[in-house]
């Protein structure tokens, strides 16, 4: 008979000493509203958090060479790490203070008592995330539509 051996070939390794204490709420604030940049993986101690960041600033800087940065398809794949930013705050507010102290906060002396202020946080969020998020395919079924020749005759 043959045993199996079915220990991961790279378990999870034990959370390292966090630096400072991070808080939930600022966590959740940098993500919804810095998250395109990625400051919430800056915060947070993610790993290579300057891809995101350099990602988000080439973007901004090609859809500013456009007429109209709005109007430019650089301006619209930010989109992918600002709905990056929107899940990561969902994600920090709405983790039980027991399990965010454990793997941002271990070895810490504090523990987090956030209380409701991530909560309204995340119901802020889902209203920021739906808005932008909606916003963002809106336009980009427009340019498809337009470019199809479906709108042709429309006036918009």
């Amino acid at each position: 008979m043959h045993v199996i051996d079915v220990t991961p070939i790279n378990p999870r390794p034990a959370a390292p000493r966090a630096r400072h204490f991070r808080h939930k709420l600022v966590a959740g604030l940098l993500a919804t509203f810095l998250g395109f940049l990625g400051a919430h993986a800056w915060y947070m101690g993610r790993r290579r958090p300057w891809l995101i960041t350099g990602y988000s600033l080439i973007l901004l800087a090609l859809s500013t060479q456009a007429d109209s940065w709005w109007d430019n398809p650089a301006f619209f794949l930010l989109l992918i790490p600002a709905v990056d930013g929107f899940i990561s705050s969902a994600i920090y507010c709405l983790t039980p203070d027991e399990a965010f102290d454990q793997r941002y906060n271990s070895g810490q002396a504090r523990v987090s008592r956030s209380g409701l202020g991530p909560i309204f946080l995340a119901i802020a969020n889902l209203l920021i995330a739906t808005i932008v998020t909606l916003s963002g395919v809106a336009t980009i079924v427009l340019y498809i539509w337009t470019a199809v020749g479906w709108l042709d005759g429309y006036v918009l």
